[in-house]
């Protein structure tokens, strides 16, 4: 799975008009299902998400997560967003190719998956709606971008399987 997530000081998304999906402080999550992605590689994703320290202690320093955001338990917001445009392929040419996005009910099986965990998980939890034209509101902190990657396992040579890796760097 493919995201880039936003450290955000509050997020909407809209459809048609209507807000759909909020949030105050946390985070936005724009969310993308790759092909031969599985549950596994949502439940990864969302450790990594519900763990990631990027918010400022009293130091100044990124040491809380959005589980902690206040520094006293306060969990700060996660709005999920999916985006099939994360898997654009623009190597060769100038259209860009989608061909690596998950199939749609694919897609939107391991997004309605990861939304259920992230709502058994966290306490803040809203999201856009799937496939819909959306227009994202949000009020950048920092700014904080991370774009994070799940791989799916890979089959080796030898016949064994690796784990799945989380691949992320700050831009």
């Amino acid at each position: 799975m493919i995201s880039v997530l936003q450290r955000v000081r509050q997020a909407h998304v809209e459809v048609a008009g209507q807000v759909v999906g909020q949030i105050g402080a946390g985070l936005l999550v724009l969310v993308c299902a790759e092909r031969g992605d599985t549950d596994k590689e949502a439940d990864k994703l969302l450790a990594k998400l519900l763990k990631l320290r990027i918010f400022s202690d009293g130091a100044g320093k990124m040491n809380r997560s959005v589980q902690d955001l206040d520094g006293q338990g306060g969990a700060g917001g996660l709005l999920l967003v999916s985006q099939f445009t994360l898997a654009a392929d623009t190597r060769s040419g100038n259209r860009p190719s989608f061909t690596q996005a998950a199939a749609p009910d694919e897609g939107r099986r391991l997004y309605d998956y990861l939304v259920a965990q992230a709502r058994a998980a966290h306490p803040v939890v809203a999201t856009g709606e799937f496939a819909a034209d959306m227009q994202v509101h949000l009020v950048n902190d920092g700014p904080v971008t991370i774009p994070l990657r799940v791989a799916p396992a890979a089959a080796q040579p030898n016949g064994s399987t690796s784990t799945s890796t989380v691949v992320g760097t700050a831009a």
